[in-house]
């Protein structure tokens, strides 16, 4: 029975041989197959050789590839999951994908809760990591069709409504979306610097316009300009980045008028009415201060001569040694005004008497030259020596008189008084002239009551 059977086989195998073309071996191949094969492939299922080689296993390989074109060209890029799993890329395709096991049959073999999403184009990161994989693959379409850029998801997320382009890792990371921000401004045209850096991108930005702004300081900060445009549109000459109040203009070292004193703490609009770098500012005192010179002009156009910048009505440095009247004691500490009670300095009196007459208790009667008496250290200091500048040196009772008691007359007058006791008490003579003239022989200079012995 067995030959018999055999024999039969062989007998149908030759026949079948003897059939010729395609049709021979497509019945041939139908009765060695080992079963059908999965939905996909079920049209290649009439011809073996659509995926079989006769006698040679290192052939399949490259008919899978021919066939499934986008897995072999991520083979050859080593890119997907079939060009970075070193598995896949290196292994026949049928150690993993095996056919024959029925039209239902799950071939891909795809394990979701161990798969490893790093072996694709797609690493998930971020909060990426959390969703399903259903929220971004979806049903019935192809694990690779799923798409790997934001804007294919997030679409409906993109509340600048497409106005920058569909490049949004420019700016958002996978971080958070809607937080997080790793644009580099300074590969645009405008750098981020100081504060600048801390604003939100709204605060530039408004009404999502992120195309054509203006670069220039006042385009933003006109509402900030205290100079209210008088100093033009060009703010970064006096202002920075940093901070806005700060200001880097360094009137030392850039212009010609150095700031000192008082000048320091000046607002700028205080001297600059007008576009401080279109209109320059004379630099004489009397340019900014004529309504301030209490002199009318009088005194000329050179303040500096007494006025100084801590304080225009104080600390006046005026030597007044160069005149012809140097401040000697008292009147080195005696206000200006004291002496010059107008604006006209040069009228001003040199004479003692010129400016104390008032104060003269001499009434006149000693001249106008003070200076024979007094020194400026004070009125009341004598320089006036009776004892060595006359022939009457005033011993006794007469260094304490007062010098009216004898000089009733003006001493500029030069009326010579007489040195004799009895030109000055005559009416004092109680003898009535019955002794004579000479007092000094009976009294002495201590007192006239007195009498002193005769010789």
């Amino acid at each position: 029975m067995r030959t018999l059977g055999l024999a039969a086989l062989l007998a149908l195998l030759a026949s079948i041989a003897m059939v010729g073309g395609v049709r021979a071996q497509t019945v041939f191949e139908r009765l060695i197959m080992p079963g059908d094969l999965i939905e996909g492939h079920a049209k290649l299922e009439p011809k073996c050789d659509n995926c079989h080689s006769a006698f040679s296993k290192d052939v399949q390989p490259q008919l899978c590839r021919d066939c499934h074109k986008a897995e072999s060209e991520d083979v050859s890029r080593k890119q997907g999951f079939h060009g970075r799993d070193r598995n896949a890329a290196s292994a026949p395709c049928k150690s993993c994908h095996t056919d024959h096991i029925g039209r239902d049959a799950d071939i891909v073999r795809l394990d979701i809760e161990t798969f490893d999403h790093n072996l694709t184009d797609f690493p998930l990161r971020g909060l990426h990591q959390g969703p399903e994989c259903r929220s971004c693959h979806a049903p019935k379409k192809k694990m690779r069709e799923a798409p790997s850029n934001c804007f294919a998801c997030h679409e409906a997320d993109d509340r600048h409504q497409g106005r920058l382009g569909k490049d949004c890792k420019a700016c958002h990371s996978e971080e958070g979306w809607p937080k997080t921000k790793s644009f580099d401004h300074d590969r645009t045209k405008f750098k981020l610097v100081g504060s600048h850096k801390k604003v939100a991108c709204s605060g530039c930005h408004a009404g999502e316009r992120w195309k054509d702004l203006p670069t220039t300081c006042i385009s933003c900060h006109q509402a900030q300009d205290v100079h209210e445009g008088r100093n033009g549109p060009r703010c970064k000459d006096c202002h920075s980045p940093k901070k806005w109040a700060t200001v880097k203009f360094d009137h030392d070292h850039d212009t010609d008028f150095p700031l000192r004193g008082r000048h320091r703490k000046q607002k700028c609009e205080s001297c600059h009415t007008a576009n401080a770098f279109e209109f320059k500012l004379e630099t004489t005192c009397v340019a900014c201060h004529r309504d301030d010179d209490a002199h009318k002009g009088q005194l000329g156009t050179n303040c500096e001569q007494c006025h100084q910048e801590e304080g225009w009505r104080r600390d006046v440095v005026f030597d007044h040694d160069i005149t012809r009247f140097p401040l000697l004691g008292l009147h080195a500490t005696a206000p200006c005004e004291a002496c010059h009670t107008t604006a006209r300095f040069k009228e001003t009196p040199r004479t003692c008497v010129g400016c104390h007459g008032k104060e003269d208790h001499h009434t006149g009667r000693l001249g106008t030259n003070c200076t024979h008496c007094h020194t400026p250290n004070g009125w009341a200091f004598w320089n006036f020596d009776h004892d060595s500048q006359t022939d009457f040196p005033l011993a006794g009772a007469h260094s304490g008189l007062d010098c009216h008691a004898c000089h009733t007359a003006r001493i500029t007058e030069k009326i010579e008084l007489s040195s004799s006791c009895y030109s000055c008490h005559q009416n004092d003579d109680i003898h009535r002239g019955s002794f004579g003239r000479r007092c000094e022989r009976c009294h002495s200079t201590q007192t006239f009551s007195g009498v002193r012995a005769q010789k």
